[in-house]
């Protein structure tokens, strides 16, 4: 199939697979946009934000580099980590200090991959939401 891709494409792809509910509805997922040849994949993750950063980047590159959404160079890898980090920073103002816990999505056509991070953020019950994007060309 011959698509024309733009990065709202794969953004998009990114954050579908971040809100997917469970495992199963992420593999129906991975399966249709691969017609569309993009590749994606999701982690589950939780904890404290401000010492999690670091592992929810470290999470986003290795899924992307087990799913083979990106090879092991240090521009792909780096794309990753930007992308991871610059949606991280998007939910920051809400999430200093408190836990989050949800999923981080990956999703990568062509030059274009997208990292969206899908939170729920907050103590016990009394939690609030944030979702946040970043993209970048490799």
């Amino acid at each position: 199939m011959n698509f024309t891709v733009e990065s709202k494409d794969v953004a998009r792809a990114a954050i579908q697979i971040a809100l997917t509910p469970d495992r199963q509805a992420e593999r129906e997922l991975k399966d249709k946009l691969l017609e569309e040849e993009i590749r994606a994949t999701a982690v589950d993750y939780g904890g404290e934000f401000l010492t999690s950063v670091h592992k929810v980047v470290e999470r986003a590159v290795v899924a992307a580099k087990r799913e083979k959404i990106i090879e092991t160079t240090h521009q792909a890898e780096g794309g990753v980590a930007g992308a991871a980090r610059e949606a991280l920073s998007q939910i920051m103002p809400k999430a200093l200090g408190l836990n989050v816990g949800g999923k981080v999505g990956i999703a990568r056509r062509g030059e274009h991959v997208a990292v969206a991070v899908f939170f729920g953020i907050g103590l016990l019950h009394l939690n609030e939401v944030g979702i946040g994007l970043g993209h970048r060309a490799i």
